[in-house]
């Protein structure tokens, strides 16, 4: 389907409040490619978001420590920051079976510890599955053969054990839980944005 059609489609929109709202979906390129993530977004917000932070600059209300190479720094972040697709470049898009429901991701309660947030995915066979994200949200890893259809509890602040049983992160700490398992953890998905008008 095109980029318009499934805009048009009933596809929930992803809110965002400083670059608007966006569409997540797959996509494939005309080359054949394939993008598991993908937030179509219009320009419009973003653009006005430059506006004003390169007028910002300019007027000397600097966010940058180094005003000196402030306007620099913030044209930088803008044209060069960020991983983009050209709408021109798909040639379909369809759902992305990474894109969280917003239903889902409104049960998962904010940080759990400083920059981390981690919970625990319950699915409709028993299965556990820990989580977690230091900042993003749009799009998660999941395990081979599920869906986020399946979770049928969200137990937030917690991961999985060694022992598999579901344990709490103490909230508020600098440090996680010693048996804290990282490299177990389904995270964050990093994603193309398409910007169109």
């Amino acid at each position: 389907m095109d980029i318009y059609k499934f805009i048009k489609s009933g596809e929930e929109p992803f809110p965002d409040q400083s670059y608007g709202e966006g569409f997540r979906c797959s996509a494939y390129l005309k080359d054949g490619t394939f993008l598991p993530c993908v937030m179509i977004m219009k320009s419009e917000k973003y653009i006005d978001l430059a506006c004003r932070r390169f007028d910002d600059e300019r007027k000397g209300r600097s966010i940058f420590q180094n005003k000196k190479n402030g306007y620099r720094e913030i044209v930088k972040s803008f044209v060069t920051g960020g991983n983009r697709v050209n709408d021109y470049d798909i040639a379909s898009v369809e759902k992305s079976r990474f894109a969280i429901p917003l239903s889902l991701l409104k049960k998962i309660e904010g940080e759990t510890v400083m920059s981390w947030t981690g919970f625990v995915f319950e699915m409709s066979d028993g299965k556990l599955f820990p989580f977690g994200t230091s900042f993003l949200v749009e799009f998660f890893d999941l395990p081979e053969g599920y869906s986020f259809e399946d979770v049928v509890n969200v137990h937030n602040h917690s991961y999985v054990n060694d022992s598999g049983e579901i344990d709490s992160i103490k909230r508020g700490m600098s440090d996680l839980n010693e048996d804290y398992n990282h490299s177990s953890v389904y995270r964050e998905k990093p994603y193309f944005v398409c910007y169109v008008d």
